[in-house]
């Protein structure tokens, strides 16, 4: 059932209002309906009150942008942007995009080492289809990966996106999740979406951070570079974690880019290596028990 505050919906968008999904920074995000078809989409709205809103209109219009680049089941679809324009400016913008039906990582973290390494090996194809094409995520974390309800992965938040190569004027990522080159405004490059993601599979595996250059709360930029040696591994914290998986975690957050793993496609592959040994130990322990 639509629900009211339509208004805000230029009539000729036929659409209409079904429930709230989120908030974000200046933005809300609506599930609405096509009226003429019934199919349902994410509308996402940023209003602009003030200057220092102009850049969250940007970055929903970047989000939309670099969406456009690539056609993926695992990286969200975003089909039209609207601007709504009051003397001369653009007061609002809407982003029309894929309805997702899920929950992130942040919702629900998987406990199931098999499930845990099939969910990633899926966000490195996602992510390594991104790089071929020329960009970076820049802002992997829980919050932007989703297991839908037909156990698919999809990526969102393509509002920090960037070309390859990118130095941003600005620090701009999650702090319990930022590469240090990120910190450092050095340049971005598929390499910062390898240790994002490491950071992200952390969490998911230990419940705990990494200590990034900026972690949240942090008063300032931390002075202490060599990141992979400031925290436990996540086999120290959780010894379900096979070798292989805290190994790779641990390479893919080395400080510098260059030592880290070269590609998701390699990612991957590692993945894989730790799918053999959680296999290897569920047959051990079958064995044993017979």
């Amino acid at each position: 059932m639509a629900i009211g505050g339509n208004s805000f919906i230029p009539a000729s968008l036929g659409l209409e209002i079904l429930d709230t999904l989120g908030h974000g920074a200046r933005s809300t995000i609506y599930l609405v309906r096509e009226k003429s078809t019934t199919n349902r989409y994410a509308l996402k709205r940023v209003i602009r009150n003030s200057s220092a809103d102009q850049r969250f209109m940007d970055q929903a219009t970047l989000e939309h942008d670099v969406a456009q680049q690539f056609n993926h089941p695992s990286l969200r679809k975003s089909y039209k942007v609207y601007r709504q324009k009051r003397f001369f400016r653009t007061r609002e913008v809407l982003v029309l995009m894929e309805a997702v039906v899920g929950q992130t990582l942040e919702q629900r973290r998987p406990r199931k080492m098999l499930e845990v390494c099939r969910i990633f090996q899926d966000t490195a194809i996602a992510l390594g289809v991104m790089h071929r094409a020329g960009y970076v995520h820049a802002d992997i974390k829980p919050n932007n990966i989703l297991v839908t309800d037909q156990d698919m992965v999809k990526i969102i938040d393509f509002g920090q996106s960037c070309p390859t190569g990118t130095r941003k004027e600005r620090i701009q990522g999650t702090p319990d999740y930022i590469a240090p080159e990120q910190v450092k405004r050095d340049h971005i490059t598929p390499k910062t979406d390898v240790f994002n993601l490491a950071a992200t599979m952390y969490f998911v595996l230990t419940a705990q951070h990494v200590p990034t250059l900026i972690p949240k709360g942090s008063p300032g930029i931390s002075l202490v570079d060599k990141l992979s040696h400031q925290c436990p591994s996540p086999i120290e914290l959780n010894p379900d974690v096979p070798p292989a998986l805290s190994s790779l975690i641990m390479n893919c957050l080395e400080p510098e880019p260059r030592e880290r793993p070269e590609s998701m496609t390699r990612l991957y592959e590692r993945l894989e290596m730790a799918i053999g040994q959680v296999n290897s130990e569920a047959r051990r322990k079958a064995q044993s028990s017979s």
